[in-house]
């Protein structure tokens, strides 16, 4: 078993098709899970260039807990240019839930750090 299908287990369902994970943690009490979301265009802008512009501010969000502990997703999505409208985008998880297996409190979960 690679690191890639332990972390799949743990993690929720179908974050690790958008996100990489950068650093962990473990604490007394916690463990703290960080992830970027990866350089991967939203496919709604198939069509358009767009170029990688950083990321949002940082959210954390509290997960199941681990083996008695409290976990903690430290999270940050990618924005992108459109370099063809110029215009700041971001992956739509409305579409993402749609069109993916991912399960709907993924899918939920999502949704929310949209907002």
């Amino acid at each position: 078993m690679d690191n890639t299908s332990f972390l799949d287990i743990l993690l929720p369902e179908g974050i690790l098709n958008y996100f990489e994970v950068t650093q962990f943690t473990k604490g007394e009490a916690r463990f703290n899970i960080y992830l970027s979301e990866k350089n991967v265009p939203p496919n709604e802008f198939a069509s358009d260039k767009l170029t990688s512009k950083g990321f949002y501010d940082e959210i954390t969000v509290q997960d199941f807990p681990i083996r008695g502990k409290a976990s903690y997703l430290y999270i940050k999505r990618r924005r992108w240019l459109n370099e063809t409208t110029g215009n700041i985008v971001c992956r739509d998880w409305d579409m993402v839930a749609k069109g993916t297996r991912m399960t709907q409190e993924f899918a939920s979960f999502l949704k929310a750090i949209s907002r």
